[in-house]
């Protein structure tokens, strides 16, 4: 049987291998983020474009000098915390891939963890970080088709209901997304607005992904509670935890 945890449980395994120097906090949120994109091409191959190759990492989806994708677009959400750090992960990794990446960061960069915001610089050296801005998620959306939503805003650390600044921009932005049925919609860690210890919905807006990428193992909110309706298809990541 598949051992569920908490998110503290999880945050203290996490801790107890950076704290025996077995691995670094920068080192494990490169694995989540390559696990998340790897994940998407694994559910979704034809996001990954025709005529790829093996990249020297192995990582999927690459794509040589002579070989061109077709123009995808992703939308990357990250939040204040290290969810947000994946997030910036999965992007800088997308648009290397070719792809067109739009990221939006809800907080302040200055007050990132540490190994967000190495994240978020490195993502700086490749695009341009928006503020939340209904009239700029609008343009986001109408300009270009969406093919697919990352939701690294909050992941397993979120324990009460979003801010109603963030509720309005958020609504608005998946409202807009929705309509479109191409869009595919994944979720690091579990999706915005849900618990995971409980799988509680915390604020009633919590819209369902069709793949949640999580990490070591499987949380407790992805079984209980909205959880199982609310993820969509969990897919589980090793990010070399396992000892």
């Amino acid at each position: 049987m598949t051992e569920l945890l908490t998110a503290a449980q999880m945050r203290a395994i996490e801790q107890a291998a950076i704290d025996s120097g077995e691995v670094t906090g920068l080192e494990l949120m490169e694995r989540a983020g390559r696990g998340v994109v790897e994940a998407i091409f694994e559910e979704w191959p034809e996001l990954a474009g025709v005529g790829r190759g093996a990249s020297p990492s192995g990582s999927p989806g690459y794509l040589g000098p002579e070989e061109t994708t077709k123009a995808f677009k992703a939308v990357v959400l990250c939040g204040p915390g290290n969810n947000g750090g994946d997030g910036f992960v999965v992007a800088r990794l997308l648009k290397e891939r070719g792809w067109k990446v739009e990221v939006f960061l809800y907080g302040d960069a200055e007050k990132l963890p540490s190994d967000a915001r190495v994240n978020y610089e490195r993502w700086g050296e490749l695009g341009a970080v928006s503020a939340w801005d209904d009239d700029r998620v609008g343009e986001v959306v109408s300009n270009a088709p969406v093919s697919l939503v990352v939701d690294a805003l909050f992941g397993t650390g979120l324990t009460r209901a979003l801010s109603s600044d963030l509720r309005s921009v958020w609504k608005a932005f998946m409202i807009s997304v929705w309509a479109d049925d191409d869009v595919h919609f994944v979720a690091v860690d579990i999706p915005s607005g849900v618990c995971s210890d409980s799988g509680a919905e915390l604020g009633q807006i919590a819209w369902a992904a069709n793949l949640t990428v999580t990490f070591h193992t499987m949380k407790q909110g992805h079984m209980l509670g909205s959880g199982p309706e609310l993820c969509g298809k969990v897919v589980v990541k090793s990010i070399g935890l396992e000892r």
